[in-house]
């Protein structure tokens, strides 16, 4: 993974992001603390792990239909049989293996597969590539389909299918070799304690294996990495090793695209960047605020971009910690709360940032920021620049 590189001097950062608005009168205080330290945000919540119960449960949530327009007419007879199972996926099963459509529900498997893959290179994110369909590939669908003048029904068809190949290059392959590199497998990798003050003392927050890493490089779950790799062990392979991974998108892909403008749905759990004319450029799932803690709402712009950001723990703007604990600096890495970029918001205490838990995205709430992984945020830091206005909307559809 590519991070973004530190230009000029190390920017300080303190904020009472994600919701604390009581706090703003201690910015000052917070600045003085922070001088003379590396890139520091300070946050009013961070990632929580989910269950696997948890994340079944989020991953089918219908909620965020509500906020869109469902093309509908005739789906009540739009419906086949699909036999596949996640332990049908193999490179050769991805590559000349049926496609069953149409595609939706509760399903998994090649065909959810190769619809993730493809949808990730045309620069609509699904979030976590893992082969189970869920909501945040049903709305990038859907949002594609918008954006392509087909009808929007949110369920892969034949002609979606169609024009998801073309935007993504027509690959040959889904799944490709590939033949590690001394920085593919670089460390360090770290074990990561649950207290804050041991991880205050780390020297990074560094992914835990090199599976962790391997699997966020491709943009997908490690299960999903090791079921392209039943014979290896992913956190053994070294330099000239080769394994199997999904063609995700390029470095380079959508660079030349004028982002005009961000539009985040708080209720459709989504961010999208939008052209001169309202076009959808790129599509990601995203975590935000809940009705307790909301995210903000009406227009804003991004004040700044700051990569490998340190986490200040101030224990008196957590709920559930207790005030007299001591504040504490957490380092940089992957594994820390706003994961590997901080994009700061022009209202007080908020920001877009990367996470450590790539398979909560969208499934989960935050306390008003809006998180993407760490890939999806690192690529939108890469192509946006200081100043561009963000707009908060409650529905879905913010396009004029």
């Amino acid at each position: 993974m590519r991070n973004r590189s530190l230009l000029g001097i190390a920017t300080i950062i303190a904020l009472t992001a994600c919701g604390d608005e009581s706090s703003a009168a201690r910015s000052d205080q917070q600045v003085a603390a922070a001088a003379g330290e590396e890139n520091s945000v300070s946050i009013a919540d961070w990632d929580a792990r989910l269950s696997p119960e948890e994340l079944e449960r989020g991953r089918l949530d219908p909620a965020w239909r509500q906020v869109v327009q469902l093309d509908t007419a005739g789906l009540e007879n739009d419906s086949t049989a699909n036999p596949e199972t996640f332990d049908d996926i193999s490179a050769q099963s991805i590559n000349t293996g049926s496609m069953y459509l149409p595609l939706y529900g509760s399903v998994e498997g090649p065909s959810v597969l190769r619809a993730q893959i493809l949808l990730d290179r045309a620069l609509f994110s699904p979030g976590i590539i893992d082969g189970h369909w869920g909501k945040n590939t049903e709305k990038a669908i859907y949002w594609f389909q918008d954006r392509e003048g087909l009808g929007r029904t949110g369920r892969l068809d034949e002609a979606t299918f169609d024009r998801l190949v073309d935007v993504a290059g027509g690959p040959s392959e889904l799944v490709r070799p590939q033949r590690l590199t001394d920085e593919d497998v670089a460390g360090p990798f770290v074990s990561i304690p649950e207290e804050i003050y041991e991880k205050a003392e780390l020297e990074c927050l560094c992914y835990e294996s090199l599976r962790e890493k391997l699997a966020e490089l491709f943009h997908t779950s490690p299960d999903l990495l090791e079921q392209l790799n039943p014979d290896v062990d992913l956190s053994s392979v070294t330099a000239g090793d080769e394994i199997q991974v999904p063609d995700v998108r390029s470095e380079d892909a959508g660079r030349g695209a004028d982002v005009a403008r961000l539009a985040i749905s708080a209720d459709g759990f989504y961010v999208h960047a939008l052209d001169a004319s309202d076009r959808i450029v790129y599509h990601f799932p995203s975590t935000l605020g809940s009705s307790f803690d909301p995210s903000p709402t009406g227009d804003h712009r991004v004040t700044s971009i700051t990569p490998d950001p340190w986490w200040h723990y101030q224990p008196d703007i957590l709920e559930h910690v207790d005030d007299d604990e001591p504040d504490a600096k957490l380092p940089p890495g992957p594994n820390n709360a706003v994961g590997l970029v901080w994009m700061s918001l022009s209202i007080p205490h908020y920001g877009i940032h990367g996470t450590s838990a790539p398979e909560t995205i969208g499934y989960t709430t935050s306390a008003g920021c809006v998180r993407l992984t760490n890939w999806d945020a690192l690529f939108l830091a890469d192509r946006i620049e200081d100043g561009i206005p963000v707009e908060f909307t409650a529905g879905g559809e913010e396009r004029g």
